[in-house]
């Protein structure tokens, strides 16, 4: 298990890059999180909800995501709610305060009902499992799901991961080592540094410092890497930015209070020739080449937002001096003209109106949308034939184009997406529901293309892979690091520590 001494601390890339490192020594690695709180998601091949991050890891493990990865999945709502996701399924709506009287007992269910599954499909797989936060949250111990509960039940070998990035390493180790019950100190079997900037050799007092305190051993420090792998929450989305030089293009994305699946803009931010900016609305869009608005849990809240703060208008008078914005999931609902809630899907107001930039009706109603596709894209045009694109859907909501509207589809399947030109200056409105849009490498060359034509610039190739590719020589070369600065030998080998408490 691995476990962090806060939230980001670098646990999910580590224990993607444990999975890259034990699949290449010929394991099976099997990559499983009892619970996340993410709103940055991923479908897998029956429909099921997961959370992108244990995606990733099952990509750097050589397998396919599978909802037993993270049987509990919580989607904030941004009111002291979130939305509980067991096995891949919508189940309710917990408070806060109420979670673990109420969740308790179904949530560890779940969890085992995830390992069960695990085990069964995977017999002889090593589990590799991920801890959430910080493990010594005292006021939450007795009840946590996904932490040392679960490396006592499943006698786990814990490796600690402590962000030195982000200063105060030693009270960040020595404080949780504190905080751990008697039971659950001989759980830990080594201390990793992350994040390290410079010469290593600048920290080995620190290292002797802390063997000689802990008494456990550092098996690492992983250096800081220049590579650009996907955050692990929305937070850290502040750290990007300003890392281009030579960018050609930029593209301003609209930071939303229930901002989701920011993992779509992944492939743009590997593209060398593209800057992304991120603005909160309220803040001036500056003049970026296009705009992405992005995808929302509450659609309704951030629209409404989008509207009080100025910045609807702003992108209305941005389109209309011929800008392009493109527009993802609860985006392209923002764009239309109505948006009807009679069911209370979204928790505020049963109705309001869209940016009115596509001539659309949304409604939230019946079950979430939930599902892998494949389609023939319509749009951007181009000299070669259509290009095929596949993603996923996950939404509430169906949109339809009212009578008489003036947009065209954007794939062969009407209901992914639909554009249509604004003005007589060249403004483009386009958006889909089809996430992952993006990694199709020909399709978002094609995309960006017709911004480099604005700017006179020449085009790109479009003849490019699936960025699922690109993401895996990422994966390669992070396990490379790994490899390189941590020595898992204490961990793989020897008696499994602990024993298991009753459910």
């Amino acid at each position: 298990m691995v476990l962090g001494t806060s939230s980001g601390a670098g646990k999910s890339l580590m224990t993607a890059a444990l999975c890259r490192v034990l699949r290449r020594r010929g394991e099976e690695p099997l990559p499983f999180k009892g619970q996340n709180m993410s709103l940055n998601a991923w479908v897998d091949r029956d429909g099921g909800e997961m959370a992108y991050s244990q995606a990733l890891q099952a990509w750097a493990a050589g397998l396919e995501p599978e909802v037993a990865m993270n049987p509990v999945l919580l989607k904030p709502r941004g009111d002291s709610t979130s939305e509980v996701i067991h096995l891949g399924r919508s189940v309710g709506t917990a408070r806060a305060e109420h979670y673990y009287r109420d969740w308790f007992r179904p949530g560890w269910a779940a969890i085992r009902s995830g390992l069960e599954a695990l085990r069964a499909a995977h017999p002889g797989g090593r589990l590799v499992l991920e801890g959430a936060g910080s493990p010594v949250e005292v006021n939450l111990q007795p009840r946590d799901l996904t932490n040392l509960r679960l490396a006592q039940y499943l006698r786990a070998r814990c490796l600690l991961v402590a962000d030195i990035e982000r200063g105060g390493v030693f009270a960040q180790i020595v404080g949780t080592l504190a905080l751990l019950r008697p039971v659950e100190r001989p759980l830990i079997g080594g201390l990793l540094i992350n994040r390290f900037r410079g010469r290593r050799s600048l920290f080995d007092e620190g290292r002797r410092w802390l063997e000689q305190e802990t008494g456990l051993p550092v098996l690492g420090v992983m250096p800081w890497l220049d590579e650009l792998f996907p955050p692990e929450d929305s937070l850290d989305l502040l750290e990007r930015g300003g890392r281009k030089r030579n960018s050609e293009l930029s593209i301003t994305v609209l930071r939303l209070p229930s901002l989701s699946n920011f993992s779509d803009l992944d492939p743009l931010e590997a593209e060398a020739s593209v800057q992304l900016q991120w603005r909160r609305p309220g803040e001036s869009l500056g003049q970026p080449d296009a705009v992405i608005l992005p995808g929302s849990k509450q659609t309704l809240q951030d629209l409404a937002l989008l509207q009080a703060s100025g910045m609807a208008e702003e992108l209305r008078a941005y389109v209309a001096a011929g800008g392009l914005l493109f527009a993802l999931c609860g985006g392209l609902q923002m764009l239309g003209r109505e948006l009807l809630d009679p069911d209370g899907l979204e928790g505020g107001q049963a109705e309001a109106r869209g940016l009115g930039l596509l001539p659309l009706r949304t409604v939230f109603q019946g079950a979430k949308a939930l599902r892998q596709r494949r389609s023939t894209a319509l749009w951007p045009p181009g000299a070669d034939p259509p290009l095929e694109v596949e993603g996923f859907e996950l939404h509430h909501g169906r949109s339809e184009r009212l009578n008489g509207g003036d947009c065209a589809p954007l794939t062969a399947d009407e209901g992914l997406g639909w554009w249509a030109a604004s003005g007589l200056r060249g403004g483009l409105v386009a958006g889909t529901y089809l996430h992952g849009i993006f990694e199709n490498g020909p399709w978002r060359r094609r995309w960006l293309n017709q911004l480099r034509r604005r700017r006179g610039l020449p085009p790109l190739q479009e003849h490019q892979p699936h960025h699922g590719r690109q993401r895996d020589a990422l994966l390669d070369r992070l396990a490379d690091a790994f490899e390189a600065h941590i020595d898992l030998a204490p961990l793989l080998s020897g008696d499994p520590p602990g024993t298991a408490p009753s459910p």
